[in-house]
């Protein structure tokens, strides 16, 4: 008499199942060691599906710059005023305002671009 033995494959988990995962880990502020012994969730999935979360990210992030915004010129100052023009100036939609004076620091204006790519 022979018995047999079953040999079951893991489940796949649904990409709901998994964005629902990462969303956990995200939140859960443990190392993702511990996190992946304790869902049974191996090291490379987590680490792979983060990455992608990052990579979707950053696309969307880059799509939105090359959106259309509306744009007003502004009319040029008299020589007068004692306001000293920019070369640049950008309004956020927050009322942020970011400007570049003609004379300004090139490495200081990249680690500005790249500090605010980074939020």
């Amino acid at each position: 008499m022979t018995t047999e033995k079953k040999v079951v494959a893991p489940k796949r988990r649904t990409r709901a199942e998994v964005q629902q995962l990462v969303a956990e880990f995200v939140s859960s502020g443990m190392r993702r060691s511990e996190f992946c012994r304790s869902r049974g969730l191996s090291f490379g999935t987590l680490n792979r599906h983060l990455k992608k979360q990052r990579w979707k990210r950053r696309s969307r992030a880059a799509s939105g710059a090359g959106r259309l915004v509306p744009v007003e010129l502004a009319a040029e100052k008299s020589p007068t005023q004692h306001e000293p023009s920019c070369g640049l100036a950008v309004v956020l939609a927050g009322g942020h305002r970011i400007e570049v004076h003609p004379d300004f620091d090139t490495n200081t204006f990249e680690r500005l671009v790249s500090a605010l790519e980074r939020v």
